[in-house]
């Protein structure tokens, strides 16, 4: 009897230790980490804030022979990764970081990684345009798989079939919500007309138009080079009409101060701009200034956001609230929502 007992004693204290480690393995499992490598660290601050986490603790540095080194400083093991880093300029150095973290997070026994791009770098080389080049996007997103993503949140891809290049689950959200509820409180809504730049941005401009009550034009472009457009014509009345122009991304400018410049030439009244990423460098900012263009409403999903007449908006919430509800295993779908 004594020797049934004991080892009841013996059964029950090892179902306790076992039921122990699990609970304690489940709140490791549910523990939320975000990452920032060197592109944006003051985003990643301002999401990690959203969120009430710390922002993890990693070192990334480059040797002097250019070749990157991570380490993270800190337990990860069965952790919910998020590593957050748009791949902007410097394009190449950005993205390898990212895909380094990621191998450093898989070899320390991550549970789940998702990498977090507010901006998608090589986006526009999205298909066989001419003979013998590329599909850069697509080596990316087998990039980013090969190396250990488990998901992808990014953020207005240049093109909505990226989300395709990836065998893995892609959370694609819009930033047309945080631009809308800015212009709204401009009063811009009287006599508006929203204009696509060219004509592959028609259905951005649309949504614009529909949620601002507006009227809805097309500049015909046609591109000289990756750096010039020459703007052709009008499609649509904007004459003594406020104008809002926008587009997806910015880089040089030099397609919305050529349309700006032909918009003024058929009589807009005031032309402001909205894009989703703002890539601008020293040429981008100097056409600006010297344009139509009164302001360019932008988002700081890079740290090239910045300008005499650039308005940057923060996306930290949306991408924040993004990352909670992948977290908690959450649809993503309302975020796309204009109240």
């Amino acid at each position: 009897m004594k020797h049934h007992r004991k080892n009841y004693r013996k059964r029950r204290n090892l179902t306790s230790v076992s039921t122990g480690i699990l609970e304690q393995s489940n709140t490791m499992a549910s523990e939320l980490k975000i990452f920032s490598g060197t592109a944006h660290p003051t985003l990643v601050d301002e999401i990690a804030k959203y969120l009430g986490v710390p922002r993890g603790d990693a070192t990334v540095n480059t040797f002097p022979d250019g070749e990157t080194f991570v380490k993270i400083n800190e337990n990860i093991r069965g952790r919910d990764i998020f590593f957050v880093q748009p791949t902007c300029p410097p394009t190449n150095q950005n993205l390898m970081e990212l895909l380094i973290m990621v191998d450093a997070a898989r070899r320390a026994s991550a549970d789940r990684i998702t990498a977090v791009l507010p901006f998608f770098g090589y986006a526009r080389q999205d298909r066989k345009d001419q003979p013998r080049v590329p599909i850069t996007s697509k080596l990316v997103a087998n990039l980013l798989v090969a190396a250990g993503v488990d998901r992808v949140l990014t953020m207005d891809l240049h093109a909505g079939q990226i989300q395709g290049f990836f065998d893995i689950p892609v959370d694609h959200l819009y930033a047309a919500p945080v631009l809308i509820n800015h212009l709204r409180s401009k009063n811009l809504k009287d006599n508006l007309v929203v204009v696509s730049p060219d004509v592959g941005g028609v259905k951005m401009a649309r949504a614009y138009a529909e949620a601002l009550g507006a009227q809805l034009a097309i500049v015909a472009k046609h591109r000289v080079s990756a750096t010039e457009v020459e703007a052709m014509n009008v499609i649509g009345d904007v004459d003594g009409c406020n104008v809002l122009l926008v587009d997806d991304i910015t880089e040089t400018a030099g397609t919305l101060t050529a349309a700006a410049k032909i918009l003024k030439e058929k009589g807009a009244k005031s032309i402001f701009a909205g894009v989703s990423h703002a890539v601008l460098g020293e040429m981008g900012n100097k056409r600006l200034n010297e344009s139509a263009i009164e302001e360019l409403l932008c988002t700081n999903s890079t740290p090239y956001a910045v300008g005499e007449k650039v308005t940057s908006l923060s996306v930290a919430p949306l991408l924040g609230e993004g990352i909670r509800r992948i977290h908690h295993d959450e649809s993503v779908t309302s975020l796309f929502d204009i109240v």
